[in-house]
């Protein structure tokens, strides 16, 4: 397989059919609105929409450093799934009920995204196929029934686990030796969908400024070279790039992660694949894969590159190593080997916010105005939505047009966490972590035993996830 040809770069392969977009006029100078959401992805354009379709009068401004879905919301894999980063640790801390509560509302938030896009006539190349997690050793297969058995004791009662045969018979994954299905989740074309709500809400009369980057967020306040826009709430919508804001540098670590897209794959191949689900396909490495078969017919497959840069940076057009397509490469042969002759067309790369406890969180301080959400930890698609209604209606009690709801109840609101250690610790750390992970799947695909290597729990510990 060639990658001589590979775009590498351009901010993602989602781009790469119609270009990256002119960007909006930036803010013209000082400015006022009722509510100014600092980020144009998905959070801040689903939090723009569901206000707006609450309250019409409402006067909204969007400031966004490059252009709407310039970040993660623009290069993701296009999961749009029910995962939740933290419903573990929201169930110790609340109770089971309570996390419990928090998957039902996942589960739904899928639902919501399609109905949406199809009432706004935003075509993303949707397909609900479901989501297929798969093992192909002995301890990822272990991993998997116990993933499966939690998942069920969270309430997902449609969950549906397959053996090796049934596996194959939706992807013929290489190796596989068994699944677990959900229905909650699709296949989506990123760019397709953030383009569509930044349109809409728009349309709805929404103001958006691009290449406007905030410097700094204070109550009432949010600064950027050209003005200050001043509203009684500000909403940070950042994600990845929080580290960027003035004082928010250790708040949420910016994960990088990496895709490969091949180039259309013909028939033939597709007959030794299978994949007619259109299902995205996960597997239970630890250092995991997430890959979707593409509305055109190509395979786009991510994972973990270089994990984390040094003082909490990010790039600027998603250029990727070498080293990490051919480590992504040799993924897709491995677990497709029909693919082995197909040309990588595309390859990028991303950053996602990941808290020091792994957990997303959406908060409004009531004494300040100031308002979040994120550290989706790579699951943003769906989450971004139910994160932005439940800012909706956290502002909505706020101001005394509600009391409170479902959603403002769910364990996530509110949720505090201690901030990232200074440097150099948590380069190390990160990147020990990941060392660790990858050598932990290196080591279980050689052996027979069906327990979780010691070097990957050495690491979730290191991490914090357990």
């Amino acid at each position: 397989m060639s990658t001589v040809s590979t775009v590498n770069g351009g901010i993602s392969f989602w781009y790469a059919d119609r270009g990256t977009p002119i960007a909006r006029e930036p803010l013209p100078g000082d400015a006022t609105a009722d509510i100014c959401i600092v980020g144009g992805g998905y959070t801040g354009l689903w939090t723009a929409y569901y206000l707006k379709k609450a309250v019409p009068f409402l006067n909204i401004t969007v400031l966004e450093a490059k252009f709407c879905g310039y970040g993660a919301s623009g290069r993701n894999g296009g999961w749009l799934y029910n995962g939740i980063a933290g419903r573990d640790r929201y169930a110790k801390l609340h109770g089971h009920e309570a996390a419990v509560r928090l998957q039902r509302a996942m589960n739904e938030t899928v639902d919501e995204v399609v109905r949406v896009a199809a009432e706004e006539d935003i075509d993303a190349d949707i397909h609900q196929g479901g989501v297929l997690e798969v093992a192909y050793t002995p301890a990822q297969l272990a991993r998997l029934k116990d993933f499966h058995s939690v998942e069920i004791a969270f309430g997902e009662t449609d969950r549906v686990l397959h053996g090796a045969r049934e596996t194959c018979e939706r992807v013929n994954v290489t190796g596989a030796v068994g699944s677990t299905w959900t229905p909650h989740g699709a296949r989506l074309h990123p760019v397709k969908l953030v383009k569509g709500l930044a349109a809409t809400v728009e349309a709805l009369g929404v103001t958006i400024h691009e290449s406007t980057p905030v410097t700094e967020i204070k109550p009432k306040h949010a600064h950027t070279p050209y003005g200050t826009v001043r509203a009684p709430y500000i909403l940070r919508c950042t994600e990845g790039f929080t580290a960027s804001l003035k004082g928010q540098r250790r708040t949420w670590l910016p994960m990088n992660s990496s895709m490969i897209a091949t180039e259309p794959l013909p028939r033939s191949v597709w007959d030794t694949i299978g994949w007619d689900g259109r299902e995205t396909l996960g597997d239970m490495a630890h250092a995991y894969m997430y890959a979707q078969r593409t509305a055109d017919d190509r395979i786009a497959l991510g994972g973990r590159g270089v994990p984390y840069r040094f003082g909490s940076g990010t790039d600027n057009d998603g250029r990727t190593r070498p080293a990490t397509i051919e480590a992504l490469r040799d993924i897709l042969v491995r677990l497709f080997p029909t693919t082995a002759g197909a040309r990588i067309d595309h390859a990028w790369s991303g950053v996602l916010g990941v808290p020091r406890d792994w957990c997303a969180t959406v908060t409004l301080d009531r004494s300040t105005g100031l308002g979040w959400a994120g550290g989706y930890v790579g699951s943003g698609v769906a989450t971004t939505n139910l994160a932005a209604r439940t800012l909706r209606d956290l502002i909505q009690q706020d101001s005394g047009q509600s009391g409170p709801t479902d959603l403002t109840t769910l364990p996530w609101v509110g949720h505090k966490v201690r901030r990232w250690e200074p440097e150099p610790f948590r380069w190390l750390g990160v990147h020990g972590m990941y060392a660790a992970y990858r050598a932990a799947d290196r080591r279980e695909l050689t052996s027979p035993r069906p327990g979780t290597d010691p070097i990957a729990k050495a690491a979730d510990r290191l991490a914090g996830r357990h």
